[in-house]
């Protein structure tokens, strides 16, 4: 009797979060292509709260930032806004394609971006209840980087900008949060493989088992195919012989 071995854990949604510079899209990313290699089809999802974008029209228009154009409580809200449309979008493309959601940012991304930039307990309870509509995500990553070495990746890719004081209230701000207790937190400050390989053992249960490669015919050398083929002549001269 054959015996029956166990189907891993179905995944749906898995989400990164952390501080900007902490490695969440090149990690999501990673992580898309890898499980659709392992045989679970994987869709990347990038939710945005549009603070880049405005950052950069805040440019044309002389101003710092997108902060600075728009002011701190209409761009929470505007990011707010943004991000619930774009994870909303994510979750119904998984509906129709089936496949595994990999969240670059997710809810818990949006709490504390309020908290860290001061928009008070008030908004993060109305921002709770618009985000509750969506479920919590199989498994959620934490990339915990020290605030230091997320500013250098910030700076280094040259696109964008951060204050040290601001991704160290935002540091302070995740782990403040109530979903902390729930998260898989990633030591992110190591190498982009370490990082990648942290995230691929804590999804090990979810994962396929591994079938096994197909067996390769091993090729005929000359010395091999020699007596085989002596063999062959003397199996098939005498029924010539007899047909002739």
């Amino acid at each position: 009797m054959p015996v029956v071995q166990p189907s891993p854990r179905r995944l749906r949604t898995v989400a990164l979060i952390g501080i900007d510079g902490s490695g969440k899209t090149t990690q999501a990313r990673l992580l898309a292509a890898e499980l659709s290699r392992s045989g679970l089809p994987a869709t990347y999802h990038q939710n945005a709260g549009g603070r880049r974008w405005f950052g950069r029209l805040a440019e044309r228009f002389g101003r710092d930032d997108a902060q600075d154009l728009l002011g701190r409580r209409l761009m929470l809200l505007v990011e707010s806004v943004l991000r619930w449309l774009a994870i909303a979008r994510a979750l119904l493309r998984r509906v129709r394609s089936g496949d595994v959601a990999v969240m670059d940012r997710y809810a818990a991304c949006q709490y504390a971006s309020l908290r860290a930039r001061g928009r008070g307990r008030a908004g993060e309870r109305l921002a709770r209840v618009a985000y509750s509509v969506f479920p919590r995500p199989d498994v959620t990553f934490l990339l915990a980087v020290r605030p230091e070495v997320a500013w250098q990746r910030v700076e280094t890719r040259g696109y964008d900008h951060e204050d040290l004081g601001d991704l160290r209230a935002a540091d302070a701000a995740y782990r403040d949060l109530p979903e902390h207790a729930h998260v898989v937190v990633v030591d992110a400050n190591g190498t982009l493989d370490e990082v990648a390989a942290a995230i691929r053992g804590h999804l090990a249960a979810y994962l396929p088992a591994a079938q096994p490669l197909p067996r390769q015919r091993p090729a005929v050398s000359g010395v091999l195919a020699a007596p085989a083929l002596a063999d062959y002549a003397s199996a098939v001269t005498p029924l010539a012989q007899a047909a002739a």
